[in-house]
């Protein structure tokens, strides 16, 4: 180094240590008279005037030297702080009339926060944990920057007060290692020193320093640098607590909604609420109602566990099929579900999306029965409806309890189709099939007068879409199987869930998987639901009725209809098992 750059290095140093010194005369000063502004003493008042000249005294040697040792005469830029002081009135100059300093607030505003104060200089660590801890901050100390980055390993801080200029490490590097793990928001790091240049601030900033203080250090600065960042962590911190707050409801929301719609309609009301109307609108909907064929004998014969285990894993296979294909699940009732498309979110294909998924539902029912079989569970046959038309979709129920849910006849008409529905079988509207397009196969049409409609409706059996063959549904064609003998039944209609009184004789002639043929002088229409029970040979009736949907007259074979099985009992079983 050149003798002009080691003698201005020196003289640096000096300015250095004499603003230190300096500062930590005026800090003890004030800190006295702020404590013999709280004594009863008679001597106090007299005390904190001497205290108060000693400070004036150390302000005017303080200038004194910023003066003799002025940046300019060492080759370096202003004082960025100083300059501030200066204009601002606070700076070694400023005071009363006398030469004394203004005195300290008689009452000093309490504080909570916990500081780390990190500096070399004991007499700098003593003046500031005294002072600050009257304001009511808890502080602690190290006294290098090593001894400082152990404490904040070991400990929790919500600010730190870092001195530059430390032998070994220097506050820079210790600034540096900090932010490696903790960012400015997380632990604000409030860099002092003597030095005072630009370049000092310009580095501390680029850092990750949050502010930069002069010293010696004006109290009210420093109490007001604490004050700022310690509200702007809090604030952040509560920001960051209702962000995890409404993520918490977002996941619970979209937990709550994921069991009704699919996960892509849920984020899209979270991000889009304006777009889900409550409070009840017309809506051009296409419904889809499916249950389980002859479930009421099933709850006779399964224990409460085995039965639950049987719903849900069929309801929960269903409700996956549903939302895959963007439907949302108005509800389960029993065995039932009752799901629609094209609310909330409506999409051209509504009415295609819902046959597609009733068509999947059924594919899924051989997994279904799998899973229910292995577990020593009944198999299961489903029957689905799906119709389209205007209904008003929006929040019903209470303010205690309420569900999105819709209204209207279609909803009517999906639950008629499905009650003419086959275990296996899909049947649909026209308007549904209209909607759906032309690449829907259908098997079988048939003419209906549900209940409730004026006039007859043709319903269409859906088997499959084209050119998908993941959706396409096996015909059944029984095997019948002629039975040596004929089994005698006694059979009695069932009307809107309610069985005739009057029965009526006839025999099984045969048997298929899912059909039996029946001969009897009675006559019951197609599509019609009987309730029938097996006779033993001395005409009692064997314990256990079975149940089955009328589905055509047996050709060529007068007096005998076919019937497909909804529901078995125990001597059905033994009977087709036999055969």
């Amino acid at each position: 180094m050149s003798a002009p750059n080691e003698a201005s290095a020196t003289l640096r140093r000096l300015r250095h240590e004499m603003r230190t010194a300096i500062g930590q005369i005026m800090g003890y000063s004030e800190m006295l008279q702020e404590e013999a502004q709280d004594s009863e003493d008679d001597g106090a008042a007299e005390r904190e005037q001497d205290l108060a000249r000693i400070g004036s005294a150390g302000q005017r040697l303080l200038k004194l030297v910023d003066q003799i040792l002025s940046p300019e005469q060492l080759g370096e830029a202003p004082d960025p702080a100083e300059s501030e002081r200066q204009a601002s009135g606070t700076g070694a100059d400023a005071g009363t009339e006398d030469g004394t300093p203004p005195s300290a607030p008689r009452q000093a505003p309490q504080e909570s926060g916990r500081i780390l104060v990190i500096d070399d200089t004991e007499e700098n660590r003593e003046l500031l944990e005294r002072r600050l801890s009257r304001r009511g901050y808890e502080v602690a100390l190290a006294n290098d920057g090593e001894s400082g980055l152990e404490r904040l390993a070991a400990e929790s801080f919500d600010l730190v007060l870092l001195d530059v200029m430390m032998p070994g490490i220097d506050g820079f590097e210790v600034l540096r290692r900090i932010r490696i793990e903790r960012g400015p928001s997380d632990l604000p790091v409030i860099m002092a020193t003597a030095l005072n240049q630009p370049e000092d601030v310009v580095r501390a900033f680029d850092a990750g320093a949050n502010d930069f203080v002069s010293k010696p250090f004006e109290l009210p600065v420093v109490l007001a640098r604490l004050r700022t960042h310690l509200s702007v962590k809090r604030a952040l911190l509560q920001v960051e607590g209702m962000a995890q707050q409404l993520q918490i409801r977002n996941a619970f929301i979209r937990r709550t909604l994921g069991r009704y719609v699919s996960d892509e309609i849920a984020s899209d009301l979270l991000e889009n609420p304006e777009s889900f109307e409550t409070s009840g609108e017309k809506r051009r909907v296409t419904i889809l109602l499916c249950d389980l064929r002859g479930f009421s004998s099933i709850t006779e014969s399964l224990g409460p566990v085995q039965l639950l285990r049987l719903l849900n894993t069929y309801l929960g296979s269903m409700a996956e099929v549903i939302q895959e294909h963007g439907g949302t699940i108005d509800e389960f009732i029993g065995d039932a579900v009752l799901a629609f498309f094209g609310a909330p979110r409506q999409d051209d294909d509504d009415a295609a999306r819902a046959i597609r998924c009733a068509l999947a539902m059924q594919r899924a029912m051989v997994q279904v029965n799998a899973t229910n079989v292995a577990a020593g569970l009944p198999a299961v046959e489903l029957g689905i409806g799906v119709a389209s038309g205007e209904v008003v979709v929006g929040t019903i129920g209470s303010e205690r309890r309420s569900k999105y849910g819709a209204i209207g006849v279609a909803v009517n008409l999906a639950a008629r189709i499905e009650s003419y529905t086959l275990g296996g079988e899909v049947l649909v509207c026209p308007g549904t099939l209209g909607a759906a397009g032309d690449d829907v196969q259908v098997s079988v049409s048939r003419q209906i007068h549900p209940k409730g409609f004026e006039q007859p409706i043709t319903i269409h059996g859906v088997v499959g879409v084209e050119g998908r063959d993941d959706l396409t549904l096996a015909p059944h064609v029984p095997e019948f199987v002629q039975l040596p003998q004929g089994v005698a039944v006694r059979m009695g209609p069932i009307d809107d869930k309610e069985v005739s009184v009057q029965t009526h004789a006839g025999q099984i002639e045969a048997v298929s998987a899912r059909v039996i043929r029946v001969r009897s002088e009675y006559a019951p229409d197609v599509m019609s639901n009987l309730r029938l029970q097996l006779i033993a040979a001395d005409g009692a009736p064997l314990p256990g009725a079975f149940y089955g949907k009328v589905v055509a007259a047996a050709e060529q074979q007068v007096g005998c209809f076919e019937l497909h099985i909804t529901a078995r009992s125990a001597p059905l079983d033994a009977l087709m098992r036999r055969s």
